[in-house]
């Protein structure tokens, strides 16, 4: 594969799986410039992989705009492909994802008529007023990216060859995207906590959500499962877990109380827990099953919480939890991942959702703990700052 082509790859990976989200069984309608249309084929073929039923191929090309401009009859720029508006309607109303790559001369209108210029746009957003309303309201998973194009590359870097130009508006987009770094998807979820006993890094799913306190069902309906609630938790990643961490709070699990508690990861998995009390229960649990060594969950509380200013250890976990940061062994939550509750165990599996019999949360949070943001090149952003939220 040339460097191109692994660019292009890269950037595929980053539109559906950060940007879109793309689900397996999805149909997918793309748009693209012909002029891009390697990266296009790289999406259709990294679509396909991710399980997209169908994908629906939209060509652009700046020449045919500009044709029309020129040579087309002045009374006709009010036409419009209804037939097209209509089919994307159709999509959005069963669920269809839209993924829209942009390229084109930014000057390309420039000594057309405004009027006319005015007219088409103004006759197409007409026509694609129902469906943007999905658009807006967020009812179909959707994603805007942009490509690299000779005319734009020489807007944006003036008086250099054209090869030049697109390299550098190439490494441009490449930097803002996070497009190049080894891995485009896991720059965007890694949390790194430091405290006593403590240094920890929890990478996370591509394609996480963090949850509150409440959830919604399928029909809509609003609960909390857990009352009280302080946590905002997510999904790491079972692959993706590396360092020490050291429980803050004693874990009462099955009657046996847990203290002391100390955890090394090494690639996602326990290998190493000692506890000054507790510890073959604990180990117990651990060896419960392939996923009962694995991370499950992760979640942040601020050490100001009101059952952490209360001082009361409650020894258990459902108000315990509630006054430190902390993660969970085994089962992941599906309602972490976009799209998770449509996925089979398989696919959840491939995301890196970790299974298991067993969920069972320890305390590692309280006000000796940092917690920062990890990029993929190891640049950091501080989440918390001995134990409360930054900013």
């Amino acid at each position: 594969m040339t460097a191109m082509q692994e660019r292009y790859a890269a950037y595929a990976d980053l539109a559906l799986d950060v940007g879109l989200s793309l689900q397996a069984g999805q149909r997918l309608w793309l748009s693209s410039p012909v002029s891009a249309a390697p990266l296009a084929r790289a999406i259709v073929a990294a679509a396909y992989k991710r399980g997209a039923r169908y994908v629906e191929m939209n060509w652009t090309d700046d020449g045919v705009t500009l044709a029309r401009f020129q040579h087309a009859p002045r009374d006709s720029f009010a036409e419009y492909p209804v037939w097209h508006s209509e089919a994307m309607l159709a999509g959005a109303r069963q669920g269809d994802a839209f993924l829209s790559v942009r390229g084109t001369d930014p000057q390309l209108l420039k000594d057309q008529d405004p009027d006319l210029v005015t007219t088409v746009q103004r006759t197409g957003a007409t026509h694609r007023r129902p469906f943007l309303t999905y658009i807006t309201s967020h009812k179909v998973n959707w994603c805007v990216l942009s490509v690299p194009i000779p005319a734009w590359a020489h807007q944006v870097f003036p008086g250099v060859s054209e090869d030049d130009a697109m390299a550098q508006l190439w490494e441009a987009i490449g930097g803002a995207c996070r497009l190049n770094e080894p891995d485009p998807v896991a720059a965007y979820g890694a949390l790194h906590f430091v405290g006593p006993g403590t240094d920890l890094t929890v990478g996370l799913v591509p394609g996480h959500r963090w949850i509150g306190g409440s959830s919604t069902t399928d029909s809509g309906i609003t609960f909390t499962p857990n009352v009280p609630t302080e946590e905002v938790f997510s999904l790491p990643h079972k692959d993706r877990v590396d360092g020490t961490v050291t429980a803050s709070k004693p874990l009462n699990y099955g009657g046996t109380l847990i203290e002391g508690l100390k955890v090394r990861f090494v690639a996602g998995r326990a290998v190493e827990v000692t506890a000054d009390a507790g510890q073959s229960v604990m180990q117990g649990l651990i060896d419960t099953d392939e996923g009962s060594a694995r991370l499950g969950e992760v979640a942040l509380v601020p050490a100001s919480s009101p059952i952490s200013m209360s001082g009361v250890l409650f020894y258990d976990t459902l108000f315990d939890e509630n006054a430190a940061s902390h993660i969970a062994i085994g089962k992941a939550y599906s309602e972490c991942l976009q799209g998770g509750h449509d996925k089979s165990a398989e696919e959840l599996a491939a995301d890196g959702v970790n299974d298991s019999l067993t969920h069972v949360d320890f305390m590692i949070g309280g006000a000796q703990m940092d917690v920062s943001g990890v990029r993929a090149d190891g640049s950091t952003e501080p989440v918390m700052e001995q134990g409360e939220w930054v900013g």
